[in-house]
């Protein structure tokens, strides 16, 4: 039986505290994370893999993030892009959560 994955893209400028980001999705089983630091980077990412949840982390000022949610949004309007702000695993966790519940967002396979 093939187990669905959730891939969920993270952008951040500063690389340590994506590496916990990735280190917390990625304790969830069926979830991957991919992280990048520049918003080149997440749109290479975004387009190589379908990434329907987009973390916004620390660093990425409010306009970039606007920029590179209006492209993610061209190229998938069903991608969620959302801030955050840190806060540990059960934020991280609860966050996914109520955007797959929200969207009704079907894990696909990777």
């Amino acid at each position: 039986m093939d187990i669905p994955t959730l891939n969920i893209l993270a952008i951040g400028r500063d690389s340590a505290i994506l590496e916990v980001v990735q280190r917390l999705i990625n304790s969830h089983e069926h979830w991957v994370a991919t992280i990048v630091t520049t918003d080149k980077a997440a749109i290479a990412a975004f387009t190589q893999q379908r990434h329907p949840i987009v973390f916004v982390c620390a660093g990425v000022t409010a306009e970039e993030e606007q920029a590179l949610k209006e492209r993610l949004l061209r190229l998938d309007p069903s991608v969620t892009v959302i801030r955050h702000f840190g806060g540990g695993s059960g934020l991280l966790e609860n966050e996914v959560r109520a955007i797959l519940d929200h969207k009704d967002i079907h894990i696909i396979n990777a």
